[in-house]
């Protein structure tokens, strides 16, 4: 191979690498009975496009003006511990300069062998300051008649910021 094939080559991957690598994103997929686990997805029929699948961190996400999901790490996603309701734990990192706030909806999803209906939390009117993460929690009533275990995972569905 010549050396400008070489070269080339090395560009494209360092570029491919710049494209995909330095952005991210945690998910986490639901636990029964209180016990979060990591791993999970950003919703494939949210604005970002991109899923990131169980323990993966490589959503480029976000189409749009805003690109608020690239933003938005879950922590956990699980029973609160009156099994009661679902939780998804988030942590929003605003690292533009301006602060912002966010409107974001979470999706609890079951496998497709059950028959675990679709639950959706809201995180409303988040403030983040430049430069700085916030915490919070989205919860939904539980309706099953289970420990919560038919749900599998909880992803970004739509996540927007606004400048304050």
């Amino acid at each position: 191979m010549k050396l400008r094939h070489v070269r080339a080559v090395a560009v494209f991957g360092i570029a491919i690498f710049a494209l995909t690598g330095a952005r991210g994103s945690h998910g986490a997929s639901c636990g029964s009975s209180g016990s979060g686990s990591s791993g999970g997805s950003h919703d494939s029929d949210s604005t970002s496009g991109s899923t990131s699948t169980s323990g993966g961190s490589s959503v480029t996400g976000g189409s749009g003006k805003n690109k608020a999901e690239r933003d938005i790490r879950i922590d956990a996603c699980e029973m609160d511990d009156a099994g009661k309701n679902l939780v998804a734990k988030i942590t929003v990192t605003n690292s533009g300069s301006l602060d912002q706030t966010y409107n974001i909806t979470m999706k609890f999803r079951g496998d497709t062998a059950s028959a675990a209906a679709s639950a959706q939390a809201k995180v409303t009117d988040l403030s983040v300051k430049a430069g700085a993460s916030q915490q919070a929690e989205a919860t939904t009533p539980y309706t099953g008649k289970g420990d919560g275990s038919e749900y599998r995972e909880c992803v970004v569905s739509s996540a927007t910021k606004s400048a304050l």
